[in-house]
C-alpha cells in the first residue's frame, strides 16, 4: 500500500524540531532492531533501493550488484546463518514473492534458493496469497502486469497485499494511491512521523496488526522515535491528547460534538491543536479505521516480511494450513444451485425497484428508515486478544461500537443528510483547512460510488445503481445518517441477511470479521465483486465518521 513512504519524496519537517529527510520504505523497522552490522545491511539495502529506478539501465545494474552482493556474503567464512542479514533475507522474500518486475521476482528467488543451499537458514511465507479469503491465482494471475502495480513498485518499494487485492478495481486503485500519498506525504500541517503515528493509534483501535506493522515502518523511515511504538504514553501530550476523539471516529461517531473540537482548538487547549492540524488528524484517523474494514473484510495475510507473515522453521508436511476458498467447499452442488438462485431473485427484485413508480409519504419514509436502523443484525464474535504491539496503543480498550438506535433505548438523534452533507458542507470546509484535500477525498467517494462493470455475477449488461446505492446507503444507516428522498424498504428487498451481517460487522466490528461471514453472502458472485462491496464499505464509513466531525468543526467556527 502507499503507507509506506515513497522513495524520493521527502517528507517536510512543518514546525516540527526533525529535519526533513528523504524516506526510503527499503530500510524498515528490523533495520534498528536486529543486531547485523551495518556492513552487513548497507550495501545491499542500497541496491534494493536502486531497483526502484525508473531507469532500466540502473535497475539492471542495481541487480547485478545486489546478485554480487549476496554471492560475495555466501562465500565468506561465517555460520551459515550469519552470512546474510535476517533484513536482507526478508526483503529478497518480499521481493520474490511480490515484485512486478519478472527479472527481479525470479533473481529474488533464485538468491534464496542459493543461500539455502549454502547452509543459511532462509525464511518461508506462512500464506499461499495476498488474502486468506481470496485464491492467491485469482489475484495474481493477470494483476501482475498491470501498469498501475509497476507504478506503485517504482514510487513505493513495495506492492504489498492491501495494493494487489485492490488492483481487481485499477480505477479506484488509482485515486487511492493518490489521496494516500496526499495525506501522509505532500505539505501539510503534520510533520510525516506524526502522520504515520496517527494512522498508528487509529488502526490499533481495530486491532489492526497489519496496518501497524505498515505504519511503524514509515513512521521510523520519517525520523519517528523507537520508544513511542512501545506504548501511547511515550508520545508527546499532544498527540495522546487525540485519544478521545480516536475512540468517538471509531466506533460512535455521532457522539462528537464542538465540545471535542473546542477541548483541542480553543486558545486554553494545552497543547492546542491548530484547525489545519486538527483537520488533517481527523482525515487520517478515519482513514486509517475505514481501511483497517478493508484489511478485516477481505482477510489480508500479514505481508511476507511482517511479523506473522514469514517463518524460518521448515514446513511440516502433515500439517499445512487448509483454507476454504471456494465458496462451495463443503456441499459445492447444492451451493452453487442455491447461489444461482439468489442472483436470479435479487436481479428480479433490482428490476422491479427500478420500475416501481409507487411513492411513499414522508412520514413513510421516516418509518422506514427507523425500523432499518434499529433491526437487530448481532455481529458478536469472541476473538483472541490482539498482539501486545496494537495493545500498546490503545486506551480504553473496552469501549466499542453500540448500535445507534438499540431497540427500547433512546437514540441520538438523526443526522439528516440535508441538513449537513459531504457534497454542501463537508467538502468545502476541508478544502478550506487543508487544501486540495477535499478535491482528493470527493474524487475517492465518486470514484467509488459509480464504480461498475455492468455485470452481477454469471450476468452482463447489468444496471447494479440500486444494488450499490443500498449498500451505501445501509451504511449511512448504520451511522444515523438518514437521506429524505431515499426509501429504505430498498434495503431489505435488495440486501439479503447475510450480506447485512458481513457489512455491519465490516462497518462497525471489522476485528469480528471471519471467513464463515464472508463466504456466506454472495455465494455465486465472484471475488472481485466482494472487493467492490468492501470498497462501498470503506468509503461509506470513511464518509459518515468525517461528516459528523466536520459537523462538530462547522458549529465550533460559528
Amino acid at each position: 500500500m502507499a503507507s509506506n513512504t515513497a522513495g524520493g519524496f521527502t517528507c517536510p519537517t512543518n514546525g516540527d524540531d526533525t529535519p526533513g529527510r528523504v524516506c526510503t520504505v527499503l530500510s524498515d523497522r528490523s533495520c534498528r532492531l536486529h543486531s547485523e552490522s551495518e556492513s552487513d545491511i548497507v550495501p545491499t539495502v542500497k541496491c534494493l533501493a536502486r531497483l526502484c529506478s525508473r531507469d532500466e539501465e540502473e535497475r539492471a545494474a542495481a541487480l547485478r550488484e545486489l546478485n554480487q552482493q549476496v554471492l560475495l556474503r555466501l562465500e565468506l567464512d561465517k555460520p551459515g546463518s550469519a552470512r546474510l542479514s535476517k533484513q536482507t533475507l526478508l526483503q529478497l522474500l518480499r521481493l520474490s514473492r511480490s515484485c512486478p518486475l519478472r527479472e527481479v521476482r525470479e533473481k529474488a528467488g533464485e538468491l534464496l534458493r542459493t543461500a539455502q543451499e549454502q547452509g543459511v537458514e532462509v525464511p518461508r511465507v506462512l500464506a499461499s496469497g495476498p488474502s486468506t479469503f481470496i485464491p492467491a491465482k485469482q489475484i495474481l494471475k493477470e494483476e501482475m502486469d498491470q501498469d498501475i502495480l509497476l507504478e506503485s513498485f517504482l514510487s513505493l518499494g513495495r506492492v504489498d497485499h492491501m495494493t494487489m487485492v485492490m488492483a481487481l478495481h485499477p480505477a479506484y486503485l488509482s485515486c487511492f494511491l493518490k489521496a494516500q500519498h496526499a495525506l501522509l506525504e505532500l505539505d501539510g500541517p503534520l510533520p510525516c512521523h506524526w502522520r504515520h503515528y496517527i494512522v498508528l493509534m487509529a488502526a490499533a483501535r481495530h486491532h489492526c496488526s497489519y496496518l501497524v506493522q505498515q505504519h511503524s515502518a514509515g513512521f521510523l523511515e520519517a525520523g519517528g522515535e523507537e520508544s513511542w511504538l512501545s506504548g501511547i504514553q511515550h508520545a508527546p501530550t499532544k498527540l495522546r491528547s487525540l485519544q478521545t476523539l480516536n475512540k468517538l471516529l471509531a466506533h460512535r461517531p455521532w457522539l462528537i460534538t464542538q465540545q471535542h473540537i473546542q477541548e483541542l482548538v480553543c486558545s486554553g487547549a494545552d497543547p492546542r491543536w491548530s484547525l489545519a492540524e486538527l483537520i488533517h488528524a481527523v482525515i487520517l484517523m478515519a482513514h486509517a479505521h475505514s481501511l483497517s474494514s478493508f484489511v478485516w473484510g477481505c482477510g489480508l495475510n500479514p505481508e511476507p516480511d511482517h511479523i506473522g507473515g514469514y517463518t524460518f522453521q521448515p514446513p511440516s508436511p502433515g500439517n499445512l494450513p487448509r483454507s476454504p476458498h471456494s465458496p462451495a467447499h463443503e456441499d459445492g452442488r447444492q451451493e452453487l444451485v442455491e447461489g444461482a438462485m439468489e442472483v436470479e431473485v435479487l436481479m428480479k427484485r433490482m428490476v422491479e425497484l427500478q420500475q416501481q413508480e409507487e411513492e411513499c409519504t414522508q412520514e413513510e419514509m421516516v418509518t422506514r428508515f427507523e425500523r432499518q436502523r434499529s433491526e437487530s443484525i448481532p455481529t458478536a464474535v469472541v476473538r483472541e486478544a490482539p498482539p501486545d504491539l496494537v495493545l500498546c496503543l490503545v486506551e480504553d480498550p473496552e469501549f466499542r461500537y453500540e448500535d445507534f438506535a438499540p431497540r427500547g433505548e433512546q437514540a441520538p438523534p438523526t443526522m439528516r443528510a440535508q441538513d449537513y452533507s459531504w457534497e454542501d458542507h463537508g467538502y468545502s470546509l476541508v478544502n478550506r483547512l487543508l487544501p486540495d484535500m477535499g478535491q482528493v477525498l470527493d474524487e475517492k467517494f465518486q470514484v467509488v460510488s459509480n464504480l461498475t462493470y455492468h455485470r452481477m455475477a454469471m450476468h452482463e449488461g447489468v444496471d447494479t445503481h440500486t444494488l450499490r446505492k443500498a449498500l451505501w446507503n445501509y451504511i449511512h444507516c448504520l451511522y444515523g445518517i438518514r437521506y429524505d428522498d431515499y426509501d429504505y424498504g430498498s434495503v431489505n428487498v435488495l440486501l439479503e441477511r447475510s450480506l447485512k451481517l458481513f457489512v455491519k460487522t465490516v462497518a462497525c466490528h471489522p476485528e469480528q470479521t471471519t471467513a464463515r461471514i464472508y463466504y456466506s453472502f454472495w455465494r455465486h458472485f465472484r471475488h472481485s465483486e466482494k472487493v467492490h462491496a468492501n470498497l462501498i464499505v470503506m468509503e461509506a464509513r470513511l464518509q459518515a465518521a468525517l461528516l459528523y466531525t466536520l459537523r462538530a468543526i462547522t458549529h465550533y467556527m460559528r
